[in-house]
């Protein structure tokens, strides 16, 4: 039986080296070395994962359970935890390290005594026994076993291994194509599986398995209608089809059977078409499993299952009766306007275990399909933009009707008021133009903004869908909102690389004037938010030193700074919220640089945030009819 040191010895060595065909040989010499059974567990936990993506089963065990029982183990108090931490910026090998000082035993953990473990730990309800169960567990390893043991539980390998490059060393391991590997991956959503299949030389035979959540197919930003113009003209065919490359339909032949109703003038090199760019929840709707009949999944693009958050979904699209996979966004709904309401609004349902009757009248959702992935029994990746739209076009036309039908599951339902949730359909297809000229984006992006959505997306009519990936296919025109000069009072050490330094910055305005109308430390500041991208190192580094220097409170990872620092951060939008003193928040702030040229005094007021809050075209979608 394998043993798991050597998979340890082998993430040490993946994490020394940056360099990809070096990680891709390492991973394929040491799946050659495994029996086929040891090798589908080990490339599970290569990509940072204890289960296949199918399996919906978590560990639930976290790094407060996991620092009690390096403590129970050690002995080590917070202090010296911390100290440790803060060498390593890796809670793995900061444990490791600690664990170095116990007596020194051999190797024992077998990779599938491992996999015993983390179905026992999957299993277990309660912190108690979770506890019991890692502890058991991290004392048989030996200190770079239980590196990998923890950082495996945690989901943070940082081994810089993607999932691609460990099909990539399946394939080279068993002399097989990786586009093969790859596909077999996307069907099946088990690379344990794969391994069984690409070493028995039957990875052909891989078939569809619906609710394992497919890569999401991203968009490269722009910030102005002339750079999205630039960068479709340059586009090249590569960047459209990617690996998946299945369509031998050239650009013109594309372009001659776009819709009668295009204008004719278009950017130059590809039929283009725009939608609106939502404030939403970005999801993979599953759906319509003949061998699972009412199955429903949700998935965020970071593979979570959404289901608990939105069960009116769920109830709506059970009554679907054909397997599809449908991208789209997750909307917060005002049907008497039919607009999006506010993130803001959503944002109040996301998380929670439990959704009431009250929230579901008073904050709808809907799904809003823009793709359409898996399709008339097969899988649609590779076909062009424009045949996937057809297809979403016809099944919505089909399946929409039905989900305005669908009725309260349980016993809830035997007490859902006369007057509940107005009936209107759940999945609606998000409309899409052609685009014909610059003027005609830049008065679509007014008009989206004033519709209450974030900016335009830009897609090529001929791109193949392409999990994962981000190239020039796809583009998303979002402006900036505004900029806010502010003061941050505030500082916080950073994760991994950035643990040593203080990397993230709480900010905040002026609530009115000053107490002596000069004076910095009598300004009377309220916090808006925290930022913690677009400095440099450098930058950060310099910033570490002065902070340290003007610190007002340490709490270990959190200080209080004295109010000095200068910045001007970008942001997407301003949102109420009971977090600041301030009663706002900004989302996604952004520092664009120190300001060093301009004095505390000087930064922007909570006025001028109120004034942002209010002119956002959103606002306009914010409340329901009564």
């Amino acid at each position: 039986m394998s043993l798991f040191l050597p998979f340890a010895e082998l993430c040490d060595a993946l994490a020394a080296t940056t360099k990809k065909l070096e990680k891709r040989a390492l991973i394929a010499q040491y799946l050659k070395s495994l029996p086929i059974a040891d090798a589908s567990r080990a490339v599970l936990w290569l990509s940072g994962s204890p289960f296949a993506e199918t399996d919906r089963r978590a560990l639930n065990a976290g790094g407060s359970l996991l620092s009690k029982a390096v403590a129970q183990l050690t002995g080590a108090d917070r202090n010296s935890m911390h100290a440790a931490y803060r060498r390593h910026g890796d809670f793995g090998a900061a444990s490791a390290d600690l664990l170095a000082a116990r007596l020194a035993h051999a190797a024992t953990l077998t990779l599938a005594a491992l996999e015993t473990a983390f179905d026992h730990l999957a299993a277990a309800r309660g912190s108690a026994p979770k506890l019991r169960l890692v502890t058991d567990l991290l004392a048989q390893a030996t200190p770079v076993e239980a590196k990998y043991l923890i950082k495996l539980i945690l989901g943070d390998m940082r081994t810089g291994v993607q999932q691609s490059l460990v099909e990539e060393a399946i394939a080279a391991a068993f002399d097989t194509e990786v586009p093969a590997v790859r596909r077999a991956g996307m069907l099946l959503g088990n690379l344990g599986k794969v391994v069984a299949m690409a070493a028995q030389g039957t990875l052909a035979e891989a078939r569809m398995k619906l609710f394992h959540p497919l890569g999401f197919m991203l968009a490269s930003p722009v910030a102005t209608v002339d750079e999205a113009i630039d960068r479709f003209a340059r586009e090249t065919e590569a960047e459209e089809t990617g690996f998946l490359r299945a369509s031998s339909e050239s650009a013109a032949t594309v372009a001659n059977e776009v819709s009668s109703e295009a204008p004719k003038a278009r950017l130059p090199g590809r039929p283009v078409q725009m939608e609106d760019k939502y404030d939403g929840i970005r999801a993979q709707l599953h759906c319509g499993d003949s061998s699972e009949p009412g199955r429903v999944g949700l998935f965020s693009r970071s593979r979570e299952d959404l289901s608990d958050g939105f069960p009116d979904l769920i109830e709506a699209f059970a009554a679907i009766p054909e397997p599809v996979i449908l991208d789209g966004e997750i909307l917060a709904w005002n049907a008497a306007a039919q607009r999006a309401l506010p993130f803001s609004s959503l944002q109040q349902r996301i998380g929670r275990k439990r959704v009431t009757e009250q929230m579901r009248e008073q904050i709808p959702v809907v799904f809003m399909a823009f793709d359409l992935l898996y399709g008339n029994s097969e899988l649609q990746l590779e076909q062009p933009l424009r045949q996937r739209r057809t297809l979403l076009e016809n099944f919505l036309a089909t399946h929409g009707p039905v989900t305005a039908e669908a009725v309260q599951r349980g016993q809830a339902s035997l007490f859902a008021p006369e007057t509940a949730q107005p009936f209107f359909p759940r999945l609606m297809l998000a409309p899409a133009t052609p685009l014909a000229s610059a003027e005609q984006l830049d008065r679509a992006y007014s008009e989206a903004r004033n519709r209450g959505n974030e900016g335009v997306m830009l897609k090529s009519l001929a791109s193949t869908y392409q999990p994962g990936r981000r190239g020039l296919a796809w583009l998303k025109l979002k402006r900036e909102l505004a900029t806010l000069d502010v003061v941050v009072t505030g500082a916080e050490f950073g994760n991994g690389r950035r643990a040593a330094v203080l990397s993230d910055y709480t900010f905040a305005v002026r609530d009115g004037a000053t107490a002596n109308g000069s004076e910095s430390n009598n300004l009377n500041l309220k916090n808006v938010g925290k930022a913690y991208s677009g400095l440099t190192d450098a930058e950060i580094a310099e910033l570490t030193d002065f902070f340290k220097a003007h610190t007002l409170e340490d709490f270990g990872t959190f200080r209080t700074v004295e109010p000095l620092i200068v910045l001007e951060v970008a942001f997407n939008n301003v949102m109420r919220s009971d977090r600041h003193a301030s009663g706002f928040a900004l989302r996604f702030p952004r520092i664009v640089r120190i300001r060093t040229d301009k004095p505390v005094e000087e930064i922007d007021t909570l006025q001028r945030v109120e004034e942002i809050y209010a002119g956002q075209p959103e606002l306009g979608a914010s409340s329901l009819p009564s």
